[in-house]
Formats: structure tokens, sequence, C-alpha cells
């Protein structure tokens, strides 16, 4: 009874959260046609409506209702995200839902409740992780708003956020996360890239290639150290030997990460990954995003276009998971190496709570 209350009570806020968000969006052209609105905000809101027509008109995304309307927020993520994983491991805990199906991420509409859950699965032992959400998908099933979260983000990052999002409209199996993200990560790399093409300058070019370098040094941190932490927690050794060696290894990310901004030139964007004591849970998320990329990757380029690459995606998605997931192994094993622009901070950016 307790646990059905318990889930009752998160479905509540997660409906009322959602409320909440409808009663705040209004559509592009009343926020555009209000003379009291920011004339920062009216211009970004006409890049997002430029965004929008690009993702349908270059990248095949959905043409519905989805960013045609927006919200401002009085907060400055829309939802937090707690994910856990047990003390020594990197397998994060799984939640279930009826639409989403199984995903390693609970999240919340208020970050006291998200706090909350985050000490509950800290006193039973686990490791935990609570990050800010400034964007998610709801598949579809609803017209999902531009949000004040994320509409001040660069031109390419914003059209990197909506064309990762309208993606999971177009594939989304239940219970794969790590098949879903990637699939949406390689549709928004594809897509900034076409859309940098088209609509960048040189200044906004470099700009975002500083930007990806960084991304991808930092991802490369954090692979490295998780893939240390993988192999302490299979080895044989006593459970007070595994404690002391991931505390040194939890050390050394901290040691390499400043290290890495001083290369950075003092660059602090990811100082926020690091705000609480880092855990098990910051890096379950790192393989969600990045195992089956480089798949996707030599899919898209197999397939030549968006169209053929989607319905070679969604025939995948039939298939049983390990057989899909070694599908796209064997396709990243045969392709030629590709440029990495992979999103590395996700967990605590754009994990969509689905």
């Amino acid at each position: 009874m307790l646990a059905g209350c318990a889930q009752f009570k998160y479905y509540f806020q997660a409906a009322q959260g959602q409320y909440s968000l409808w009663s705040d969006t209004r559509p592009i052209e009343d926020w555009l046609g209000d003379p009291a609105t920011d004339l920062k905000l009216k211009a970004r809101l006409e890049k997002a409506r430029m965004i929008r027509r690009f993702a349908v008109k270059e990248l095949g995304l959905p043409d519905n209702a989805s960013y045609k309307n927006y919200a401002a927020l009085n907060r400055p993520f829309v939802l937090w995200n707690v994910v856990a994983t047990p003390e020594l491991s990197l397998h994060p805990i799984q939640w279930c839902f009826p639409i989403a199906g199984c995903v390693s991420y609970k999240g919340y509409y208020n970050k006291d409740d998200a706090a909350a859950y985050a000490e509950e699965l800290r006193a039973e032992g686990n490791d935990v992780q609570m990050g800010g959400v400034p964007a998610y998908s709801t598949l579809g099933w609803f017209s999902d708003p531009l949000l004040s979260t994320f509409i001040n983000y660069s031109d390419a990052e914003l059209a990197r956020m909506v064309f990762h999002e309208l993606a999971h409209q177009v594939v989304y199996i239940q219970g794969d996360s790590r098949f879903n993200e990637a699939f949406a990560t390689a549709v928004e790399e594809a897509g900034v890239n076409r859309w940098l093409e088209l609509y960048g300058d040189p200044p906004m070019r470099e700009a975002y290639a500083r930007y990806s370098a960084r991304r991808k040094d930092f991802l490369n941190l954090l692979v490295k150290h998780r893939q240390m932490l993988a192999e302490l927690y299979a080895s044989k050794q006593s459970v007070k030997r595994k404690r002391e060696g991931k505390a040194r290894i939890f050390a050394s990310l901290q040691a390499e990460y400043k290290e890495l901004k001083v290369s950075w030139g003092g660059y602090a964007g990811y100082d926020r990954f690091f705000a609480e004591k880092l855990t098990n849970a910051h890096l379950a998320a790192v393989a969600t995003y990045n195992d089956l990329l480089p798949g996707f990757r030599a899919l898209l380029v197999q397939q030549k276009d968006f169209p053929h690459f989607y319905a070679a995606v969604q025939s995948m998605s039939n298939l049983p998971s390990v057989e899909r997931h070694e599908r796209l192994t064997q396709l990243a094993r045969l392709a030629p190496p590709a440029p990495d622009t992979t999103v590395a901070e996700r967990p605590s950016e754009t994990a969509g709570a689905h």
C-alpha cells in the first residue's frame, strides 16, 4: 500500500507539472504580436521557427504542433532528473512507466521533491545524481513547447535541442534508452552540421567547433574513468579494496578535469557536473548516449539520406534488443573513423524525461 501511495504521488506531480506547463504555453505568433514581449525574446522565437521549418524540410522530422508554442517558466530547468546506481556498480536503477517503458532516471517538476527522493535513494546505500533538465519529449503524445529554459541557447545549440527531441518522435523503443538516445544524438549531430553549412557564418562555425571539441575532451575523460571503475567492480577484490579504489578513481577524475580546464583556457562550463560529490550515477548515463552512437553514424552514411536512415532504424527497432545492438556494433566496426561531436553532459542538460 505504501508503494502504491508513493507511485500515485509521483504520477500526480507529473500530471500536475505537465498541466502547469500547458497553462503557461502560448503560440509563438501570440508572443511575437504582443508589444510587451521583449525584443530579444522575439528574435529567439523567430530563430526557433526557422529551425523548426528546417527540421521538417531538411531532416524529415515530424511536422506537428511541437515547438510551435512557447512557455516562460519561473525556474532554470523544466525538470530535475534523479539517477541512481548501487554502490559498486555502474548499472543504473530502472523505473518503468506505461508509455516510456523502463528508463534509468526519474523526473520531478519540483526541485525539492527530486532532492527528497535522491536522499531516500542515498539512505538505501545507492550512488545518486540529481541534475536539471532544460527540455524533454513527450514522444508526440502532446505538443512539446519551446521553453525559457533553453530558448537563449546559441543558434546551433537551440537547433541541436530541437532536432534531438523531435527525433524521439520518429523512433522510440520502450525500455531501450541506449538505442533511443544514441539515435536522437546521431540525428542532432548530422542536423546541426547541415544547419551550420547552410546558415552558419565563420565565427559561428568556429565557436561550435570549439564547443564540440571541449565536449569531446570531457566525454573522453568520463569514458576513461568509467572504464577504470568497470574493471575495478568486475575484479575479485574485497569490498573494502573496491571502495578505496573507487575513491582514488574519482579523485583522479577531479584532478584531470582541473588540468583539462587549464587546456581550455579556464572554460568552466562543466563545473556544474562537479557541483555535488561524484558517484557512479554521474557516469552511468555516459553509455546510454554514446555506446551505440558510432553505429548510427555509420548507418546514416550508409543510407545517404534521412528518410532511408529513419526507415532502416525503424526496421532495426523491430529486432530483439540484443540483435539490434549487435548490428549497430558491427556497423561501427566496419565504418571508417568519423568526427566525434558527441554530447557528454547529457545527463544534466537534456536527458529527456520521456
